[in-house]
């Protein structure tokens, strides 16, 4: 029985590139799937064509053979087998011609394309009063750098890459392991479909060597851990002249004896002594520029907030400047002197028991009722 033109049955014309054979593949390949034809026995056959013949020209080789001896170039190979097969394709293959670029493979396709550098990431730890001021550093980065000698080419006469004669091109070779069909990039050219004749001594054919650059760079005023800066064009140069990635600079502030950091806010806590917090007076608080004075009024409590406006950080983003919120710490005197453990005795004895202290110590007083309050309704509920 005499077989179907194979061009005819992918419904191209003789003069059809790879690239119309192969939309014209997948369409039927998906259209007469034993998936989908479920069990058809006529469509089955059908679906076994269309691979063939994709099978056939898709291959620049089996192509020029065809296309000068027809199917006698075949079927003496196979022994007869005639359309009824497979040709020694399986399954596999499917997923591979049919999918391969949504996934990024693909049985053929002309190698892959020269990659973008890869990005490169620097921790740079900083103090607080520098995250806050900015700084502008000089960092040293190893990367692989553009080769001066044939200026990213790889090559030593500047000649332009050949086609890959072991993979022809494709980037690709597949080996077949039973049932499977496995693809992997071809050990010669790596995948690139494309050879060197002549590598550059210095990278070896790679475009690329391995160097150490200074780069000053200038910091911000007002970062914060988890805050990057973007240098672009300052990572790993791209392969044979494809465009450098970028160099991010990763901050982390390190912890600061008195100040934490919220946003733009500054916290503190401020030591109080007994006598300023009850009568009043003033305190030194430290900031970012310099010492101020803080006025203390009678009656100060511990855990009492006192925010100092401005003397926060200045935000990177919106150039709003933040606060400086101090809390005060009543500080219990000690190492006292006989005398001065007397006079504090005095003092005690001078407020008084019962309600008249209550007025001194209101806190007190309330945190008692309520310890009181608390067991009364619990020996109630009994």
């Amino acid at each position: 029985m005499a077989k179907t033109d194979y061009y005819d049955v992918l419904g191209v014309s003789k003069g059809a590139d790879e690239r119309e054979i192969k939309k014209a593949y997948k369409k039927l390949a998906m259209k007469y799937h034993p998936d989908r034809t479920k069990g058809d026995k006529e469509l089955e056959t059908k679906f076994k064509e269309v691979k063939e013949a994709y099978e056939v020209l898709s291959d620049p080789q089996k192509r020029q053979m065809y296309d000068q001896y027809g199917h006698d170039a075949f079927d003496q190979a196979r022994g007869g087998a005639g359309a009824g097969g497979f040709g020694g394709a399986d399954f596999s293959d499917i997923f591979g011609d049919v999918f391969g670029d949504i996934f990024g493979g693909g049985r053929r396709g002309g190698g892959r394309r020269a990659q973008r550098g890869a990005d490169l990431r620097y921790d740079l730890e900083l103090t607080l009063e520098e995250a806050v001021r900015g700084k502008t550093v000089d960092l040293k980065i190893p990367r692989l750098s553009t080769c001066d000698d044939c200026d990213g080419t790889g090559s030593a006469d500047n000649s332009a890459p050949k086609t890959c004669d072991y993979c022809q091109g494709a980037g690709q070779i597949q080996m077949r392991q039973g049932f499977f069909a496995v693809q992997q990039a071809c050990p010669k050219c790596h995948g690139r479909g494309t050879v060197i004749a002549n590598p550059c001594r210095s990278c070896h054919g790679q475009g690329r060597v391995e160097k150490t650059k200074t780069l000053n760079v200038k910091i911000p005023a007002g970062v914060d851990t988890g805050d990057r800066v973007r240098l672009s064009g300052e990572g790993e140069a791209g392969e044979h002249g494809a465009p450098s990635g970028d160099l991010y600079v990763q901050v982390r502030v390190r912890e600061h004896p008195i100040f934490k950091r919220d946003g733009n806010n500054l916290y503190c806590e401020v030591p109080v002594s007994f006598t300023h917090a009850a009568l009043g007076g003033e305190v030194e608080v430290p900031t970012l520029d310099g010492r101020v004075k803080l006025k203390i009024p009678a009656e100060t409590q511990t855990g009492r907030m006192f925010r100092l406006r401005g003397k926060g950080v200045k935000s990177v983003r919106s150039g709003v400047v933040g606060d400086l919120v101090c809390k005060a710490v009543i500080e219990t005197p000690v190492n006292l002197s006989a005398k001065q453990k007397a006079l504090l005795k005095e003092f005690e004895d001078s407020m008084g028991s019962g309600d008249e202290a209550a007025r001194y110590r209101p806190k007190e007083r309330g945190f008692f009722d309520g310890v009181k309050k608390f067991f009364d309704d619990l020996t109630g509920s009994n």
